[in-house]
């Protein structure tokens, strides 16, 4: 029991350090955990390290949009809360976003516990109709979205970044490169480093902040809540699709096409962290992972009963439930403290660290270098392209996506 309790609060802790940190993605993290858990399966079970990576995973998501609202620099999961976060920020209620962040994040998760005994009675049956047909659903879905829900001016430049991404990943994890060490190259350069890079001679001004920290639970909120939380299983259902498409996915359910910043920052909070629990439920539900963290919990678990899934569920209720709070009291504190704190040289300190560490797992797995570093430097330049157009980052996805319509499609 003691283990168990000292792996959340370390989970906790781990979580926040990687959210707070500009760039610096969880899966990095977990590819690392999971790379020596040989190691350290040597002193503890696999029950106490997965509830570890369960606790990084829902801390990590509920904290990284911090870094994104007062910063700009987004990573897959939270581009799309930017302009939204940034509009509420330049009002003076940057204190109110993280707390719509926050408890958007929160009832997401308790929304999806109360729809356990329904999905499961429903997912499997719903997955076993579906499943032949996962990979038009993929590609309807994102014709949808590249072609409705980009700015006219710039549809063409980010489905033609939607299909480029989507070559080089199908170069890398159909190579003999390891997909563990593709991901971690390629997720690296275009959500992290490219970001990293980019930001270097950002120099973010941040306006007097009002102390009014209200939020008015409306019927939209409420709304918005509900359709995070659903969105997040959807997501469960078609592999590649990240939160910031959920987003879009949930404005379609809800016909809520003209979102407030608000509704856009609770949907896109309740998105990310109930498709965070979700992708560990559907390994029981319908026996498919659906997250990285996910694969490597059930690589470790082989065999989750319900009785495990309870518990990882109890798990992650402790885990957003503190994480709800230090989001609240860390984002009040870096608000009023952003000025003291130099971004960029943590930003030069990340970036090194990410590329050593690349390469260390590269020669540590007898990875081809060359190749990785390869890879590695293409997906940081591809990242940086749609820094310096202004393209929509979320269509770097195709990396996963494009993969996956060809995988389903039985073309590959």
């Amino acid at each position: 029991m003691i283990e168990i309790i000292l792996a959340i609060f370390l989970g906790i802790f781990f979580g926040v350090i990687s959210g707070i940190t500009p760039g610096l993605h969880v899966n990095t993290i977990g590819i690392i955990i999971f790379s020596i858990s040989d190691e350290i399966l040597k002193y503890t079970n696999p029950l106490t390290l997965c509830t570890f990576l369960v606790s990084i995973s829902i801390c990590h998501a509920m904290i990284e949009f911090i870094p994104s609202l007062l910063l700009g620099i987004p990573e897959e999961d939270t581009v799309l809360s930017i302009q939204p976060g940034h509009r509420l920020l330049f009002k003076g209620k940057g204190k109110i976003a993280i707390r719509l962040i926050s408890f958007g994040g929160y009832f997401s998760i308790i929304i999806l516990i109360l729809m356990m005994p329904i999905l499961m009675i429903s997912l499997p049956l719903i997955y076993n109709i579906l499943k032949n047909f996962i990979g038009y659903l993929l590609l309807i879905t994102m014709v949808i979205l590249l072609f409705f829900f980009n700015k006219k001016e710039k549809r063409l430049q980010n489905i033609l970044l939607f299909l480029i991404s989507g070559i080089l990943g199908l170069f890398v994890l159909t190579s003999n490169v390891g997909n563990n060490l593709g991901l971690l190259a390629l997720l690296s350069g275009l959500f992290s480093i490219s970001n990293l890079l980019y930001s270097l001679n950002s120099k973010s001004k941040i306006p007097p902040q009002d102390e009014d920290k209200t939020i008015i639970f409306n019927n939209k909120i409420k709304r918005s809540i509900l359709a995070g939380s659903i969105s997040g299983c959807i997501l469960g259902l078609l592999p590649g699709l990240g939160p910031a498409q959920g987003t879009i996915i949930a404005q379609i359910a809800t016909f809520n096409k003209n979102i407030s910043s608000e509704e856009f920052l609770v949907t896109n909070s309740g998105v990310n962290i109930s498709d965070t629990l979700f992708s560990l439920i559907a390994i029981y539900l319908i026996n498919n992972p659906r997250s990285a963290i996910s694969v490597y919990i059930q690589n470790l678990m082989p065999n989750i009963d319900l009785t495990k899934i309870i518990f990882f569920i109890l798990i992650s209720l402790t885990s957003v439930s503190i994480a709800t709070i230090l989001s609240m009291k860390l984002g009040d504190f870096m608000i009023e403290n952003i000025t003291k704190i130099d971004y960029k040289k943590i930003n030069i300190t990340i970036i090194i660290i990410i590329s050593l560490i690349i390469i260390i797992f590269t020669i540590s797995t007898n990875g081809c270098l060359y190749y990785v570093l390869l890879c590695y430097i293409t997906s940081t330049s591809l990242g940086f392209i749609t820094n310096t157009l202004d393209l929509n980052k979320s269509c770097l996805m195709g990396v996963l996506i494009v993969p996956s319509i060809i995988t389903y499609l039985g073309l590959m």
